[in-house]
């Protein structure tokens, strides 16, 4: 059964989840805080260098829109860090583009079916065999095929 909202809080939205009374995004029928970027809890340690939205376009030179598009779109995964939506510099080359791989990477992992909680820890954790020591360093220096292919095998 969905329950309408209490005549009292105002205004009804116009999608109300069945369980709205429970959903913490619903206070008094009204949908707060809902984002359309997609993100992660901060799931890195404090080691991990991130950068604001703001930051990251200029390091790409493309407008703010074209980060949030390119995190809507999988190319990239943000982090919510003290408030603040964050993308870890590591996801960057110093030529100012995102790392030749990430995204592919990102899509086998989402086809996985992991989280993006899930994809930061399994891109930043420690892995002797790889070159650099974890995922995401092995996609900086070599492009990612031996990464991308692990996340393949996670896969099934």
């Amino acid at each position: 059964m969905v329950r309408s909202p209490p005549p009292e809080c105002g205004e009804a939205v116009r999608f109300v989840p069945v369980n709205w009374y429970a959903h913490p995004s619903v206070r008094c029928g009204i949908v707060w805080g809902v984002s359309a970027i997609p993100y992660a809890d901060d799931v890195l340690g404090p080691e991990v260098d991130v950068l604001p939205l703001p930051d990251v376009a200029d390091r790409l030179g493309q407008p703010v829109t074209k980060v949030r598009q390119a995190l809507r779109d999988g190319h990239l995964l943000a982090v919510r860090r003290a408030g603040v939506l964050t993308v870890p510099t590591l996801f960057l080359t110093d030529d100012g583009e995102i790392v030749k791989g990430l995204p592919g990477t990102i899509t086998v992992l989402a086809d996985a079916g992991f989280s993006p909680d899930d994809m930061l820890r399994w891109l930043f954790e420690p892995d002797e065999t790889l070159p650099g020591g974890t995922p995401i360093d092995a996609l900086r220096a070599t492009g990612g095929r031996e990464v991308k292919r692990r996340a393949q095998a996670l896969a099934f």
